[in-house]
């Protein structure tokens, strides 16, 4: 868990906004793709009647309350939190640098045996279409299961990666990145392998629940006889609107996590974290890499530590976010300045410290995580932590180096558990007419 804030306020949330859809048809007589008639308001409709009143915004750009009143034909307006839309199409995929969404959706594939790269194109034409509709709040194309027939597209996102054993199982070795070399061993690794890797990744991410749910089981659906289900995690973040203003993002240890991640206004930030032509391959580019990891939390023995020792481990005051050095939470980490008795005010093997990147060597990721809570064990313990996904041009520049730096000696690593991990390569966005990945498997 490096210390880089979250991309909450990124430009790419903002521009991927798509435009509002004009209501036109009675509902009671709008018809299905097909031409049946539905007897309800679909995704569509009901995505068109947003915005047609306003909203009310807190200065912090907040919402602090909905357009209720109806339109010209009686239809509701959705809340602006339902009526956000993100682009399917474009430079990059979707759900890299969109704001974190409340609900998330991490699911690995892998490809049935005797399927291979005719198949696998199959499927990500089939994901690709599935994805685009119901970004755009419209219904799957075929057996829709109406679970979010209410709602708007709710800030859907949906990205596809490949992981290292999907170029054997389709034949395309020579395409494999140099990148997608396995990650090395990591000393507070306790990993399941039946819950890491995977031959393809999908990440959904929506401000709403249904919706979310509604496009992971579309895309179950899609996936048919070609691919199967390796592992699914399921997370959440704190959803839109919860707080006075919007602010960074804080983890189940109840600290501001992600002060210092790249933003996209950084003149080098698509140079961190997007793939350039000259680094290839060629399908790569504009593309990430996304390393995911399960971390587990102790917080039964978390919670045992007092609020200054829970400080000192990350380096930061729990309740703002500000570096132990002082100031608040934007303001440049001290690691000179020193207490009354000469000792070192932000801890020698404080989180923060370490995972600086001005103490990596320059080395950076994009954080975007999702907490997670899976129940109580059988010890009456939380099974809870941090699905920690991080996105960067390079993981061995990136990811690893930090990861081992923490290996050697990061407070915080009594407190968690890293127990799954995947390393996937996730190519560039699909222009109109394509889908992702169909410059590698029809390159």
């Amino acid at each position: 868990m490096a210390d880089q804030s979250t991309p909450g306020t990124s430009s790419s949330a903002r521009e991927a906004a798509s435009p509002k859809i004009p209501s036109a048809k009675n509902p009671s007589t709008e018809t299905t793709p097909e031409g049946a008639p539905t007897g309800v308001m679909s995704r569509r409709r009901l995505l068109g009647t947003a915005g047609a009143t306003g909203l009310a915004l807190g200065a912090g750009g907040a919402a602090v309350g909905y357009a209720a009143a109806p339109s010209a034909d009686g239809a509701v307006p959705l809340a602006s939190v339902g009526a956000d839309a993100v682009m399917f199409h474009g430079k990059h995929q979707p759900g890299i640098t969109t704001a974190l969404q409340a609900r998330g959706h991490l699911v690995a594939f892998d490809l049935t045996a005797g399927a291979g790269r005719r198949e696998a194109a199959a499927l990500l034409r089939r994901w690709s279409a599935t994805a685009e509709r119901l970004m755009a709040g419209e219904a799957a194309a075929h057996d829709d299961t109406d679970v979010a027939l209410d709602a708007g597209p709710s800030s859907l996102t949906v990205t596809f990666g490949f992981g290292h054993s999907f170029f054997a199982r389709t034949g395309l070795e020579k395409e494999r990145p140099v990148a997608l070399d396995p990650l090395p061993d990591f000393s507070s690794d306790h990993l399941d392998k039946g819950r890491s890797n995977g031959d393809l990744w999908v990440q959904i991410g929506a401000n709403d629940a249904l919706v979310a749910f509604h496009a992971l089981r579309a895309l179950q659906k899609d996936a048919g006889s070609a691919a199967r289900v390796r592992w699914q995690m399921n997370g959440f973040n704190r959803s839109p609107g919860a707080t006075a203003s919007p602010m960074t993002a804080r983890n189940l240890m109840g600290q501001i996590d992600g002060t210092r991640n790249p933003k996209p206004s950084e003149p080098d930030f698509d140079g961190r974290i997007f793939v350039s032509a000259s680094a290839g391959p060629a399908w790569m580019t504009n593309g990430s890499y996304a390393v995911v990891r399960r971390i587990r939390m102790l917080l039964d023995d978390w919670e045992k530590l007092s609020g200054k020792a829970q400080e000192d481990v990350i380096g930061r005051r729990k309740s703002t976010g500000a570096p132990l050095s002082g100031g608040t939470e934007k303001t440049a980490m001290d690691l000179d300045r020193t207490d009354a008795a000469g000792n070192l005010a932000v801890p020698i093997n404080a989180h923060a410290r370490i995972t600086r990147p001005d103490q990596n060597g320059g080395a950076a990721m994009l954080r975007r995580p999702f907490s997670f809570h899976d129940g109580i064990d059988g010890d009456g313990v939380p099974d809870a932590g941090l699905l920690f996904v991080c996105w960067q041009a390079d993981p061995l520049r990136g990811f690893v180096p930090v990861q081992r730096k923490l290996d050697r000696g990061d407070a915080l690593s009594d407190f968690i558990r890293h127990e799954s991990s995947g390393l996937f390569a996730v190519p560039g966005g699909a222009e109109r007419g394509e889908y992702v990945g169909q410059r590698l498997l029809e390159g």
